[in-house]
């Protein structure tokens, strides 16, 4: 069975993190559980574990659709539009 991507993860070109830290929380002091890289600009923000969930914020105010992991060790992308997730290989 063949997983079925929606365009925005189809045509994305992955942008490497270029920091470890949210670049919104440490605006304001806040702390952060894990890091998310927008594929449409390449800003790194926090996860939706994370008190301020600036990565979805930034997504749904830019819309910007897909994002994809700043953790080591961690490979995936995810489509905020259509809900989807995939393995990064």
């Amino acid at each position: 069975m063949s997983v079925q991507l929606c365009s925005h993860l189809q045509d994305f070109k992955e942008i490497p993190a270029d920091k470890y830290y949210c670049e919104e929380c440490v605006k304001t002091g806040s702390t952060w559980v894990h890091l998310r890289v927008c594929q449409t600009c390449g800003v790194v923000l926090c996860c939706d574990s994370s008190p301020n969930r600036h990565a979805s914020k930034h997504a749904a105010a830019k819309q910007h659709p897909v994002i994809t992991s700043a953790e080591p060790g961690e490979a995936w992308a995810y489509c905020f539009v259509d809900d989807v997730w995939v393995e990064l290989g």
